[in-house]
């Protein structure tokens, strides 16, 4: 039930709660904010009419003021993505231990959402705002971006990019990044080095950062062993489960010849691995198959499936602790976290290749 003011609205004031604590609204304000001292028997007093009354403090006002509890934004494209879920995690779990409260956009990809939740997150004086996850890397991207960089600075918060390409030099924004490219040049390594020559790539959108790393991985692996890496064995899609299995259908049926499939996430082999067992082709048996990002699903899959450890809830609290660490020595950071490849029982050596 809705309480009613003193003067008839229908939520209690800072105004009722000193009427009935027999102090002073400043002095209310003092107990919320936990700024100044305040007796212990005025602070029980005062809180206890904060209970009464359901009295809620007015968290734009509180963030004028600078008092109240921190928050940082943390705003990704899709939150049901298992790997984002895992940096979501990592984030709040960090967030909470010092502190602050996190608070979290899904854009599903529109820029406009993002821009407005920023815009939020620097009225409300956060500490800091965490953008994730690729995109098309173009003057106009990192133009707006190191707008809103310059604007958050300005405020008193902290732009943190994870996954993110960086912006050039002198741009106040932190960079949290893994080994994207290293890690599928490895793991695409590990199909060579089992005999495997027709290596069937399952990409994502050929203007997202991710992608481009995962694909320029595949190709510096084939070009490091000396082998021609076959255009048409190299197919864009998305991230998804779904896009996964309609590729594989479409390679299937078109009759391309390979050995391997190296998908470029997780979600993508999944699908794939369903295409695959529906055609009755076997996995490892009849193809090898991969994956990347090590999602905790890959384990369980029939194979289990080899795929690239990205430590994604590590760089979620890793960009907390960045951005919270007002002691750096430049306006620029840039860190940079390992991968490494997991060998389960998806890829069978051909040709006489020794290993599993």
């Amino acid at each position: 039930m809705t309480r009613k003011s003193a003067d008839g609205g229908g939520r209690s004031t800072i105004r009722d709660v000193a009427a009935r604590a027999g102090v002073s609204a400043a002095t209310v304000s003092r107990v919320l904010g936990g700024v100044y001292p305040v007796s212990t028997a005025t602070r029980a007093q005062v809180l206890r009419v904060v209970r009464e009354l359901d009295y809620v403090a007015d968290a734009r006002a509180k963030a004028i003021a600078g008092v109240g509890t921190p928050t940082l934004g943390f705003v990704l494209d899709d939150i049901t993505g298992p790997s984002f879920a895992l940096m979501a995690h990592g984030v709040e779990r960090e967030a909470t231990r010092l502190g602050h409260l996190c608070l979290v956009c899904s854009t599903d990809g529109d820029a406009t959402h993002e821009r407005d939740f920023i815009e939020t997150m620097r009225a409300q004086r956060a500490a800091a705002v965490i953008l994730v996850g690729g995109c098309a890397d173009t003057p106009e991207y990192r133009s707006r971006t190191a707008q809103v960089a310059d604007a958050l600075a300005a405020a008193g918060s902290r732009l943190v990019l994870c996954g993110r390409p960086p912006l050039g030099p002198g741009a106040p924004v932190t960079v949290i990044e893994y080994d994207n490219e290293g890690g599928a040049h490895a793991l695409c390594a590990h199909l060579l080095s089992r005999g495997h020559r027709r290596i069937l790539f399952l990409g994502g959108a050929p203007e997202h950062t991710t992608a481009q790393g995962r694909e320029r991985g595949y190709l510096a692996a084939h070009r490091a062993r000396d082998v021609d890496a076959d255009p048409a064995l190299r197919l864009a899609g998305d991230f998804t489960r779904d896009s996964g299995y309609r590729s594989m259908r479409r390679a299937l049926e078109t009759g391309l010849e390979f050995t391997a499939v190296m998908a470029a996430t997780d979600m993508v082999a999944a699908g794939a691995l369903t295409a695959l067992h529906e055609a009755g082709v076997s996995v490892p048996g009849d193809v090898s198959l991969v994956g990347y990002d090590d999602i905790p699903f890959a384990r369980d899959l029939y194979p289990p499936l080899t795929t690239v450890r990205v430590p994604y809830e590590e760089l979620g609290r890793l960009a907390v602790r960045a951005a919270l660490d007002r002691g750096r020595g430049s306006d620029d950071e840039h860190l940079l976290l390992g991968t490494h490849v997991v060998v389960r029982g998806s890829v069978r050596a051909v040709g006489g290749a020794s290993g599993g």
